[in-house]
């Protein structure tokens, strides 16, 4: 994997770096990283040739939009491509209220779920007044499992009006399941998704529908949660898998899988990383970096060379399906 080399998404001709940067970390996930970190860790990124980046208006309750157009101010705009998302506003918050824990630098708002025309338009405006843009590449509805009718009537027609209008350059969606994110790439309205968790070392269930709808309708998927929100980065005792602690199966798994990586010389986290793109629909991974270290260490493990008897191995021993394409 080179994470610098671009590819184009779907049938479009927007940009992606094979590796992009999530920045919901930016935005303070369950621990602050302030202003200068956030400036420090996108600078880092550009010094590798990173020029994917990925926001939400939810990331820290604008917090990752605000630092993340502030870190890209003076940048070429042709030069990188940025995403955000639409179907969560945000309001001001009821004083009383502590918000979900999710977030450690919180602001004066509280996320809301609006997947109608009008508050979909009026998200985006928002976002590009906070990331202080005219406009964003990828436009991504934000998690609407439980809001696929109003998404599909509403915000799905607004996209496409926004993609008219040359307001977005590409539409998709990003969700955790694949179910619903096939349900909309039958519809032929959209450019791209973002699948998170649920085609990775451990989770190939994107590989049942999603993935081969998308090579027929010549879709990119970008590959996000690719650690499967940690246990696939170190599968230490307490570990996460799915924002919950791992059981006992699913480390005695991922432990399995890191043995077979140790012998081949290859840490757990470049093989975890490299995976998804094995697959021909799979356009990008993203991962989330909170520091200048961290970014390093994600352009060391997607450089590493991973030998094709790794993945053999691998099912050799039961721990990917033989089916599965690899790298």
């Amino acid at each position: 994997m080179i994470p610098f080399e671009t590819v184009t998404l779907g049938r479009t001709d927007v940009p992606v770096t094979r590796l992009g940067l999530g920045c919901a970390p930016l935005g303070g996930l369950y621990r602050a990283v302030g202003d200068e970190m956030a400036a420090a860790t996108l600078a880092r990124a550009w010094e590798h040739g990173i020029r994917f980046f990925d926001t939400a208006p939810l990331y820290g309750l604008g917090r990752s939009e605000n630092r993340t157009g502030a870190a890209l101010a003076g940048r070429d705009r042709d030069a990188y491509t940025l995403a955000t998302k639409v179907g969560r506003r945000l309001v001001p918050r009821d004083e009383a209220q502590r918000g979900d824990g999710m977030w450690a630098e919180l602001t004066a708002d509280e996320p809301v779920f609006d997947f109608s025309a009008e508050g979909v338009r009026r998200s985006y405006d928002e976002s590009l007044g906070r990331l202080g843009l005219e406009c964003v590449d990828i436009l991504h509805l934000h998690d609407p499992d439980d809001h696929f009718a109003e998404a599909m009537a509403g915000a799905r027609r607004e996209l496409r009006q926004l993609r008219a209008e040359g307001r977005v350059r590409a539409v998709s969606a990003g969700m955790n399941q694949s179910a619903m994110l096939t349900d909309f790439a039958r519809t032929g309205d959209f450019d791209c998704f973002l699948l998170a968790g649920r085609y990775t070392l451990l989770d190939q269930s994107g590989l049942a529908d999603l993935l081969p709808e998308c090579g027929r309708r010549g879709i990119s998927v970008i590959a996000g949660g690719v650690y499967n929100s940690g246990v696939l980065a170190d599968p230490r005792p307490g570990a996460t898998y799915g924002y919950a602690p791992a059981n006992d199966s699913i480390l005695a798994k991922v432990r399995a899988i890191q043995d077979v990586c140790g012998r081949h010389g290859v840490p757990l986290r470049a093989a975890a990383m490299q995976f998804p793109l094995g697959h021909p629909a799979v356009a990008s991974v993203l991962i989330g970096m909170r520091s200048p270290a961290e970014v390093d260490d994600a352009v060391a493990m997607a450089s590493v060379e991973i030998p094709a008897q790794l993945w053999r191995d691998l099912k050799s021993a039961w721990l990917l399906p033989e089916e599965v394409p690899t790298p």
